[in-house]
Parts: structure tokens; C-alpha cells; sequence
């Protein structure tokens, strides 16, 4: 089976992205046990995204080391724009991984987590202004609510009763969100110009290139001391991005923004879930009522795309990029 084929079945749709959405779902609580084995403060932004640094300079060099080993030998990989790779490195890495690190040193991972999932609703957005030739139908625009209803019940939830609350770490959280959907977009209209394990692997390496700088600017470019379990940690979560991002970048590129974004309502039930088994936070009833109306947005978007097709008699594109 080809990579076009996988990427664009029901099947490897929904394993490669609800693998890449436990892998994010995981990210957040695990970087917390990391602060705290690494010995780094909730209020020390520097220690923070110098850790980040560090992690996306490593899952970036892997990733672009399996670009190199999968590439036919005698063939040329197209690269994109020296300029475009910047601004994907700004979104998608830079100031999306400045926002979530500085957020978890204020705020819960649970908490965190969920707020995570908006990405899907600015990536939709983004897709629409950016890429004018997807339409966003009703169904996905109900869809969309079903699932970002999942994630504000969540957000909101605590114990058995709902309230609201929004402080600095949320904003940040969302700031964070806002510039992943943009990026993801982004990403997704390079990777037809350039290979997406090639893409992302650099656009990860220059984007944590520019968070070590950040996180030297304390003056203390090698703070952490390491031992064989901090070491392990760091490489998880360069393996957790490296592969997160490969999978989603590569969903993506192959389908309809408004078909797979629904998926990424899952994040934050899997961090959720996570940050309880992990960090021992208390998870309630009302996350069993977010993954019903998560799971439910899946259903209508991809059940409504099945039903159109058979109406018309058409059958699903095998690219979209």
C-alpha cells in the first residue's frame, strides 16, 4: 500500500491521527514529570523554553536524518522557500512551543490539555482564509461546534460542577493553539512542494534553534543536570514530536482540512486521561461527557462526507494537496 493510499483510507486515517493525538495528549503532563526531575521552576521561563529548545533541535536532526535515509539515492528533494521555512518554523514550533511552556509553568496539565484542542477551530478558520478553494459546509461547521462543546464542558468542569475561569496561563494556551492551526495549514500547503518528513524535520530544527537562543538569555545556556531518566525524558518527547507532527503533517497533506480537524478534539481527552494516571490530577464525570460530543463530531463530519459521495456517485479524492 502506498503512502497516498494509507493517508487517504478511513483505516490509516483514523489510526495515524488518533496515534498523533495520543502522542500530544501525552506531551503535556509528560513535560510537567520532566520540569519537575529537571528540577525546573513553574516561574522559570527560560529554564522552559530552553528545555523546549533542546527537544525540537533533537526531533527536528532525527526527523531530517530519516528524510536523508528514505530518500531514493540520484534524486533531488525539493526544498521550499528559504523565507516560508522561516515562517513555518515561527508558527509551528517557535511561538506556538513559547506559549504551551510558559502556560504549563502556570497552569495544570489537565487544564492545559484541553484547552490545547482549540487548534482545531483556528486551523478551520485558517484553512478558510488561507486556502479559498475548501468550502466549510454546515455539517462541519456543526462538527466543529459538537467538538469544541467537548473541550469548554471540560474546561470548565470541576468535580461535578461547571464554572468558568481564564487567567494568563489560558491565554497563553490559546495564543499557543491559535499559531499550531495557522502553522498546520501552512504545513500543509508546503508539504506539496517539499516532502513532509523533510519539511517538518527543518522547520522543528530552526524553530527550537530560535527557542535555545530565548532560553539562553538568562546566561545559563547548560542549566539542567543530567542524569540517564532526565535523558530518556528529552528523547521521548523528541520521538513524541518528531512523530506526532510527521503523521499529522502527513494526514494533512492528503485530505481535506475540514474532514480530519475534528480529530484533534481527541488531544484533550488523552491528556486528560493522562494527567490523571501521570500527575495524579483528578479527572470528573463531565470528561466522559467531552469524549461523547468529540467522538460524536468525528461521526457527522466523516459519516455526512460518506453519505454525499454515495448521493453523487463520487468517489474520495486521493490528494488533496
Amino acid at each position: 500500500m502506498t503512502t497516498e493510499r494509507w493517508f487517504t483510507s478511513t483505516t490509516g486515517i483514523i489510526v495515524s491521527s488518533v496515534a498523533a493525538t495520543i502522542l500530544w495528549g501525552s506531551a503535556l503532563p509528560f513535560i510537567k514529570l520532566s520540569y519537575h526531575h529537571l528540577g525546573i521552576a513553574p516561574n522559570d521561563l527560560f529554564a522552559q523554553w530552553l528545555f523546549a529548545g533542546y527537544r525540537f533541535v533533537l526531533a527536528g536532526l532525527l526527523l531530517m536524518v530519516l528524510a536523508r535515509l528514505l530518500q531514493r539515492k540520484g534524486t533531488k528533494t525539493n526544498r521550499v522557500r528559504a523565507s516560508s521555512l522561516l515562517v513555518l518554523a515561527l508558527l509551528q514550533t517557535f511561538l506556538q512551543y513559547v506559549f504551551v511552556y510558559a502556560a504549563l509553568g502556570q497552569g495544570s496539565g489537565m487544564t492545559m490539555s484541553i484547552i490545547a484542542g482549540s487548534v482545531s477551530l483556528f486551523q478551520l478558520l485558517a484553512v478558510r482564509w488561507m486556502m479559498k478553494t475548501e468550502q466549510l459546509s454546515l455539517r462541519k461547521w456543526m462538527g466543529l461546534l459538537l467538538g469544541f462543546g467537548g473541550i469548554a464542558v471540560m474546561g470548565m468542569a470541576s468535580g461535578n460542577q461547571l464554572h468558568v475561569t481564564f487567567g494568563i496561563a489560558e491565554l497563553l494556551m490559546l495564543l499557543s493553539a491559535l499559531s499550531g492551526g495557522v502553522g498546520n495549514v501552512l504545513a500543509r500547503r508546503e508539504a506539496a512542494i517539499e516532502p513532509v518528513i523533510s519539511l517538518t524535520g527543518r522547520q522543528m530544527f530552526w524553530g527550537g534553534l530560535g527557542l535555545v537562543m530565548i532560553g539562553c538569555a538568562s546566561g545559563h545556556p547548560f542549566p539542567f543536570a543530567w542524569d540517564g531518566v532526565g535523558l530518556l525524558m528529552l528523547l521521548y518527547l523528541a520521538l513524541l514530536s518528531s512523530g506526532a507532527f510527521a503523521l499529522w503533517n502527513t494526514v494533512m497533506k492528503y485530505n481535506e482540512v475540514g474532514r480530519v480537524s475534528m480529530y484533534l478534539f481527541l488531544t484533550p481527552p488523552f491528556g486528560v486521561i493522562l494527567s490523571a494516571v501521570w500527575l495524579g490530577e483528578r479527572a470528573s464525570i463531565w470528561s466522559l461527557v467531552a469524549l461523547v460530543l468529540v467522538t460524536a463530531s468525528i461521526v457527522l463530519v466523516n459519516r455526512g462526507r460518506r453519505a454525499e459521495q454515495m448521493a453523487s456517485g463520487n468517489t474520495p479524492a486521493r490528494k488533496q494537496a
